[in-house]
């Protein structure tokens, strides 16, 4: 009797010894794995680091060109590879009906877009604002009916408001520069800024440092004898988004372009302008494909990756006969990738708020 319970006792103690080591052995497998995510986010931060550095002195040599080249080789495969991300994260909504409404407000701002006699063009900011509200309103609001009401009240004030009077606040806000350079600028520099808050790295600050001093680098540093002049198809092929940089030309307070006028693409701070537009463009789209192994957008069946490459070729093509057809013909497309993010981009700067708050009140609380 005293050697079966001596023996249960030795079986009980390396049972437990057993244990113990599996668990230690899990903790430092834990800590190796932390510490390889730790190296490869430093990795990717680093390498955008250089991708910024990149686009910055492309955008200073051939600025025109390189907005134009991104916007039609980048672009496209970066709304088919983000929607299809998107899709797979549910849109970031609770439930995917959620989209429909942004999906139909695509609809109406593209026919605006297409006929500008048609009735759709006088809400066109109206249809903008209200997808951005919509998107924000559905990560805290269930109730079908509430949804409605809410979109409904929406859409009315800001016709009341009078958000599509051309020139004024909200339609630079809203139809012009929210789909543009608040996009491809201001929300990766909210996205590169949670991906620092979050992972509290020596690179990802200098990474969120780096991509706003390219930002600001070209007002400061504004030479009129560096870069390629614009060729006529260029101006030709940009004149879809002359209006982006007149309007942001008047913002800065440099003065009034008209679409005709020249200086639009010989004067130094029009030149300012545009490189800032074409850094933007450009690094907003390499920022994306870099992160293969962090969002992992990638990883999709060989079907979905056969079909995304198919319909990119497809409009770089389109692209290649005639810039003009390529704008229209993936217009809608390039709205729909602007819209179905809405949602993240609002989670996303509560994201940010939420590090912010924690980083505050750990401080308060040492």
């Amino acid at each position: 009797m005293v050697l079966i319970r001596l023996i249960s006792l030795d079986t009980i103690i390396l049972q437990f010894i057993l244990k113990c080591i599996t668990s230690n052995s899990s903790i430092m497998i834990v800590g190796k794995i932390n510490k390889i995510q730790f190296q490869l986010q430093g990795a990717i931060n680093y390498l955008n680091i250089g991708l910024m550095l990149l686009s910055l002195v492309a955008a200073y040599i051939i600025p025109f060109e390189l907005f134009l080249f991104s916007y039609a080789v980048l672009g496209p495969l970066h709304y088919l590879t983000e929607i299809s991300w998107l899709d797979k994260k549910n849109f970031f909504v609770k439930s995917k009906t959620d989209i429909v409404l942004l999906v139909l407000l695509v609809l109406l701002v593209s026919i605006a877009k297409f006929d500008n006699k048609s009735s759709a063009n006088l809400f066109y900011t109206n249809f903008v604002f209200l997808a951005f509200a919509y998107a924000l309103m559905v990560l805290f609001v269930n109730d079908t009916q509430t949804k409605i009401i809410f979109s409904v009240g929406i859409f009315l004030v800001t016709v009341l408001l009078g958000f599509n009077n051309y020139n004024g606040l909200p339609f630079l806000l809203f139809a012009v520069w929210l789909p543009t350079i608040i996009h491809v600028y201001v929300f990766t520099g909210i996205f590169i800024c949670f991906g620092a808050l979050k992972s509290r790295s020596v690179s990802g600050l200098l990474s969120v440092l780096v991509f706003l001093l390219c930002g600001v680098i070209f007002f400061l540093f504004t030479p009129d004898n560096i870069g390629m002049p614009i060729t006529n198809y260029g101006k030709g092929a940009y004149s879809f988004f002359s209006f982006i940089n007149i309007s942001l030309y008047k913002l800065f307070g440099f003065g009034i372009l008209k679409k005709t006028d020249n200086l639009l693409y010989t004067a130094p701070k029009a030149l300012a302008v545009m490189r800032f537009i074409a850094f933007s463009y450009t690094y907003h789209y390499l920022n994306w494909f870099s992160k293969t192994s962090v969002i992992k957008w990638n990883e999709v069946s060989k079907r979905r990756m056969v079909v995304i490459l198919v319909c990119w070729i497809a409009a770089v093509l389109l692209y290649a006969i005639s810039y003009k057809v390529g704008f229209y013909a993936l217009f809608l497309l390039s709205m729909l990738h602007v819209f179905l993010e809405f949602p993240l981009n609002h989670q996303t700067f509560i994201g940010v708020g939420k590090e912010l708050s924690s980083m505050f009140n750990k401080r308060s609380t040492q």
